[in-house]
C-alpha cells in the first residue's frame, strides 16, 4: 500500500494483470507527475495485479527499461495482488483492459465498489485509434512498451487534470477545518 494513504485526501490505484508492466507504469508515471504539482502527500498512489502469479517480483526489466528511456524509475518496485478489502482503502481504481474490469467488478460486494472500477483510457485526450484499451506489452518489444509508456503518459494528465481541483479543495476544506478548531 502507498506511504502516504494515511494522510491522503484521494486514494488511486491502477490495476493491470501482473503488476509487472502496465500498473506499475502508471503508478510510477502519475507519482512523479502529482509531486510534481506539490501534492504528493495529499494523493496515496499504488498498483496491484489481478494476479499472483508475480507476487514479490520487480517490475518487468522492459517495463523497468522504457521507464528510465522517459527518466523515470521502478526499482523499487515488487508486484502485489489486489486485495479485496482494498475496494474501502481507495476512491478510484484505474484499469488497462475488459478483463481486469470483470475480475474487480466480481470481487466487488456492491455497486457503490464496482463504481470505483474505471478503465485508464476513460481520461485519455484522444485514444489512439479510438481504442478503449490499453495493450499488455508482454509480449511485445520495446517499441510496444515505449507506446504503451506513452500512451499511459497523456492519460494520466487528463486523469490529473480532472482530480487536481477535487484534491486542492480537499486540502483547503482540511486546512479551514485544522485552523478553526485550533481557534477554539
Amino acid at each position: 500500500m502507498a506511504k502516504n494513504s494515511r494522510d491522503a485526501v484521494f486514494r488511486i490505484i491502477f490495476v493491470c494483470t501482473g503488476n509487472i508492466c502496465r500498473s506499475p507504469m502508471a503508478e510510477v508515471i502519475f507519482r512523479d507527475m502529482v509531486e510534481k504539482l506539490g501534492l504528493g502527500s495529499a494523493v496515496s498512489i499504488a498498483s496491484a495485479g489481478t494476479g499472483e502469479w508475480h507476487v514479490g517480483e520487480k517490475a518487468d526489466p522492459r517495463t523497468q527499461s522504457a521507464l528510465e528511456r522517459a527518466g523515470f524509475t521502478a526499482e523499487n518496485h515488487r508486484a502485489k495482488q489486489f486485495e479485496v478489502d482494498w475496494f474501502d482503502t481507495f476512491d478510484l481504481i484505474v484499469t488497462f483492459d475488459r478483463g481486469q474490469r470483470r475480475i474487480l467488478k466480481a470481487w466487488a460486494s456492491d455497486d457503490e465498489q464496482r463504481s470505483l472500477v474505471q478503465p485508464l483510457l476513460t481520461f485519455h485526450p484522444a485514444p489512439p485509434g479510438g481504442i478503449t484499451e490499453v495493450p499488455d506489452p508482454y509480449y511485445g518489444n520495446d517499441q510496444l512498451f515505449d507506446h504503451v509508456r506513452d500512451m499511459i503518459t497523456s492519460a494520466c494528465e487528463e486523469l490529473l487534470r480532472q482530480i487536481e481541483p477535487v484534491v486542492r479543495s480537499a486540502l483547503t476544506s482540511r486546512a479551514g477545518s485544522s485552523s478553526s478548531q485550533g481557534a477554539q
